[in-house]
């Protein structure tokens, strides 16, 4: 039975239900966060206190939360040339992708993140994508994120397990989670302390977190906390 995992945590809401899942299910949990010169780079900022609430608002979780690591990957954001790498308006190209879409981005974090958990003596890797509320992003794929396990598990020479437990959830799915798993202390924490707007704007909080209100991003995340309190309601 695996019981030590890394989760993929960038300080927005889906890496952070995909945190609280997983200090949820396993005895020892350590996170992993990239700075690749994301234009939203405030998400770093949020990491550390996301990480520092769970400890204190959540101790039985607390005891499981092991290091934290941060590398560099800022060579990914000097060779794309995407809306949340540059100052680019937010579109659709002839490739039916949106320009938010970062190739390689993925292959390169769980990649980067099997290294760490390798040394680490870490069996399982958690990751916050998802095929029901994306853009279609090919690197958000079930099934390239299943290649990509064989793949790190033959390279490495040693299981190492890809789980994405929201993967077939919406928004208001994945705010559902939140608060089965953590309950509204979670939900509140998620809304007030998270930050998942692809411009980085943190001066507005609306009813659903900060953001600008206008981004793919901010969209989905609006739309989602509607369903989700409508249908506690």
């Amino acid at each position: 039975m695996k019981t030590r995992a890394m989760v993929l945590f960038s300080g927005g809401q889906d890496s952070t239900t995909c945190l609280a899942w997983a200090l949820d299910r396993y005895e020892h949990v350590e996170t992993v966060g990239f700075d690749y010169g994301q234009r939203h780079s405030v998400e770093l900022e949020c990491r550390p206190r996301v990480l520092s609430h769970f400890r204190e608002q959540f101790p039985e979780w607390g005891g499981k939360l092991g290091d934290d690591h941060m590398l560099d990957l800022s060579i990914l954001g000097q060779i794309s040339d995407t809306a949340l790498t540059q100052g680019k308006s937010i579109e659709m190209e002839e490739s039916g992708l949106p320009n938010t879409f970062v190739p390689g981005r993925n292959l390169l974090f769980f990649t980067l993140a099997a290294a760490i958990a390798y040394r680490r003596g870490l069996e399982v890797l958690v990751g916050g994508m998802c095929e029901t509320d994306y853009s279609g992003y090919p690197d958000c794929r079930d099934s390239t994120l299943k290649a990509l396990q064989v793949a790190i598990a033959l390279g490495m020479d040693q299981p190492l397990i890809i789980e994405t437990p929201l993967m077939w959830l919406d928004k208001g799915d994945t705010w559902r989670m939140a608060e089965h798993l953590g309950g509204e202390v979670l939900v509140e924490l998620i809304r007030t302390e998270t930050h998942t707007c692809y411009v980085g704007n943190r001066t507005a909080q609306h009813e659903w977190g900060y953001g600008c209100g206008e981004c793919p991003a901010c969209e989905l995340r609006r739309k989602g906390f509607k369903s989700f309190r409508e249908v506690a309601v």
